[in-house]
């Protein structure tokens, strides 16, 4: 059994290929952006609801090169904010620094509060840092950032090696911080599309774990909710209230709720729900289908997943598509697509659509269901 994806639009990438990150597209419904990193510019380019442009392209040139942080863009396009090894900076179109927050160098060994990226530039033994991360909220007024620690004013606890940092994006003060509790590798956020005052943190720890950690601001205190277990989150349903996560060992896949526990029948094991791969040897041990760290929401109750990476010893990756409007766990479905992209994960934009980026990262592909 199976299901038909239907090609939507094909999204031409801002860079040529080879000269930035594979593009993505960011924003909820209604606010798209299509968004490159290159190694020296952050590209954005707002589009109508049919994914075609809309408005005029933004160029934000980057304080540092792309392999040394991430980026988070605002709903308007208006600023773009770049977590770095050493500093959070808001930077606006014309290349104007808004504000920055200093924080702890994210190279481990490293104990020096850096006031600049060239003072680490070329040291070789800051070529590959664990890194933060940065999102905005829904509207836009907050970004909340992931950092190492300490700050250069004030003190959290001496303990607290990852922080977790409201911001105000109009200025970058410093509304609240809380202790991360992770080793981190790396991070991400996913903003609640509904309320601007929650957001949520997934921290990869490398082969020690996934933490997960759900934010709400009140307009005074923060209120941090720590997950236990080791989820990696991959979604949030358009109404913010269910959660999509893999386990960290990418054995089980499952809907939550907003305190990260799994709704009744919701959870989907691997290996006892997802077919050999019809090319795979079938007395191999090792031929056991494991889901990616990809997918999300179509909508409220429709999930689009993969399993790519495992698939890739025996031929072309596998998308799935998985309805649990009956309340239930349904069977994953496998999605056939009219050309081949079985390379690459998919990406869920919350709206019945989902994106795979072409094998030369030149375009981003948007499909349905047919």
């Amino acid at each position: 059994m199976s299901v038909r994806a239907r090609l939507c639009a094909t999204v031409p990438a801002p860079l040529p290929p080879g000269k930035g990150d594979v593009p993505e597209l960011c924003g909820l419904p209604g606010r798209r952006l299509l968004v490159q990193r290159g190694d020296d510019v952050l590209v954005v380019q707002p589009l109508d609801d049919d994914f075609t442009p809309a408005g005029e392209r933004v160029r934000v040139p980057a304080p540092w090169p792309r392999r040394r942080g991430e980026w988070a863009v605002a709903p308007d396009a208006g600023l773009a904010v770049f977590a770095g090894v050493h500093a959070v900076r808001a930077v606006e179109p014309s290349g104007a620094t808004r504000w920055e927050v200093r924080h702890g160098c994210w190279y481990g060994a490293c104990r020096e509060m850096h006031t600049s990226y060239d003072e680490y530039a070329d040291r070789d033994d800051h070529r590959h840092p664990k890194r933060g991360s940065a999102g905005f909220s829904a509207d836009g007024k907050f970004v909340w950032a992931h950092v190492r620690g300490p700050l250069p004013t004030g003190e959290l606890s001496p303990q607290a090696h990852d922080e977790w940092l409201l911001l105000d994006a109009g200025d970058g003060r410093v509304l609240a911080r809380a202790d991360a509790r992770s080793a981190a590798e790396g991070s991400f956020h996913l903003p609640h599309p509904a309320d601007p005052a929650r957001m949520w943190l997934t921290i990869g720890e490398g082969q020690d774990g996934s933490p997960l950690r759900g934010g709400r601001w009140d307009g005074q205190a923060l209120a941090v909710e720590y997950v236990d277990g080791d989820l990696a989150l991959m979604s949030v349903s358009p109404s913010g209230e269910r959660l999509m996560t893999v386990t960290h060992d990418q054995d089980a896949l499952a809907v939550s709720d907003g305190r990260g526990l799994v709704l009744d029948g919701l959870e989907w094991d691997a290996h006892a729900v997802v077919p050999l791969h019809p090319e795979a040897e079938p007395d191999n041990d090792e031929a056991g289908a494991f889901w990616d760290w990809a997918g999300g929401f179509l909508d409220e109750t429709t999930l689009i997943c993969s399993t790519v990476e495992s698939d890739e010893e025996w031929g072309e990756g596998r998308h799935w598509v998985v309805d649990t409007s009956g309340g239930a766990a349904g069977t994953p479905v496998r999605v056939d697509y009219p050309v081949p992209v079985g390379t690459q994960a998919a990406v869920a934009l919350g709206d019945g659509h989902w994106c795979t980026p072409t094998e030369s990262g030149d375009a981003l592909l948007v499909w349905a269901l047919n």
